[in-house]
């Protein structure tokens, strides 16, 4: 049985799928809360929030919050279309 498309080899990793299937269903997330969601070390996310900002999958905010630094992210039409895209190609692998 051959498949038509490869899997998103962005999207193939754990904890990237992880933050834009959180962020299809949320308008947008603080870092923290992504970080809490996925129990992903700081710095791990913080180097796949970047990868997925290069890609063009997620917009990257970064602002204050009082003194504090507040890093939002929200998933962009892009990453939507990705996602979906990704899904329906799991969904080809899964069939009989």
């Amino acid at each position: 049985m051959g498949f038509n498309q490869p899997l998103d080899p962005l999207l193939h990793s754990q904890l990237r799928l992880a933050v834009v299937s959180l962020l299809i269903s949320v308008e947008t997330a603080d870092f923290v809360y992504i970080k809490e969601q996925t129990a992903a070390t700081a710095g791990n996310l913080s180097v796949q929030l970047d990868k997925l900002s290069t890609a063009g999958y997620i917009a990257i905010t970064k602002g204050y919050e009082g003194k504090k630094p507040k890093t939002t992210c929200k998933i962009t039409s892009k990453g939507v279309d990705a996602f979906e895209s990704y899904v329906k190609t799991i969904q080809q692998y899964l069939k009989p």
